[in-house]
């Protein structure tokens, strides 16, 4: 793999956006031996498909994760997406945590507001059952940005939400490219796509979706009531 004498760049293949499917997403920077590329068409930010982590890898890591439901800080953490998610429903709705982790502790906040949550996380509670049911509410918090095939997975998030319905997502928003190379958020070796607003908004005209930004680093979604 050689490199641009005018720019540094590596020279590699393009290759095809996992959250739009645009055909040639180019290298867009190097950082601690990992290359990230930049769609032109939805402005994700993504880690080469060669250096995805390893299953077994992830969940070694996922089990440094402390996301104690108990904790008083890490549900303070969940507010910005509880809180504007919660006012937007009206009583008694189903829900889905999708990627809950080992301590649901999102779930266990909705379910004190009065709602019936499900959950789903391939490593902790890998239960296909609750993916073949629609619900009123599904939320992600901390998981969009683990996903290694985007597209599928907003696909399938849009399968399961009844019309009407909402999808909560709380990631790190990617806001400022001169900072992408020292950006925590990056440091995490299973954090490996990065949202940008446009982003977003891509992902939102594509399933038909409203989408809305009420705190930093939350996108909800609304799917289309006739769908």
């Amino acid at each position: 793999m050689g490199a641009d004498a005018r720019t540094g760049h590596r020279k590699m293949p393009k290759e095809e956006c996992p959250v739009c499917r645009a055909p040639s997403a180019p290298f867009h920077v190097a950082a601690d031996g990992r290359d990230y590329r930049r769609c032109s068409r939805c402005a994700a930010t993504f880690l080469h498909a060669a250096q995805l982590p390893a299953v077994t890898a992830e969940y070694m890591h996922y089990l440094l994760h402390d996301n104690d439901p108990a904790d008083s800080g890490y549900r303070q953490f969940l507010e910005p997406l509880a809180r504007p998610l919660l006012a937007r429903l009206p009583p008694a709705q189903s829900g889905l945590d999708y990627g809950c982790g080992p301590g649901p502790a999102l779930a266990c906040m909705l379910r004190e507001a009065g709602h019936d949550v499900a959950l789903y996380d391939p490593f902790f509670h890998d239960d296909p059952g609750v993916l073949e049911r629609t619900y009123d509410f599904v939320v992600c918090s901390e998981v969009a940005e683990h996903f290694h095939r985007p597209a599928e997975e907003f696909s399938r998030l849009d399968g399961l939400l009844k019309p009407g319905g909402w999808l909560g997502i709380m990631t790190g928003i990617l806001t400022d490219d001169e900072r992408f190379t020292d950006w925590h958020y990056r440091r995490d070796p299973t954090h490996v796509v990065f949202y940008r607003p446009e982003t977003f908004a891509h992902i939102a005209r594509r399933h038909r979706w409203r989408h809305e930004f009420p705190a930093e680093n939350v996108v909800l979604f609304r799917k289309n009531a006739r769908s």
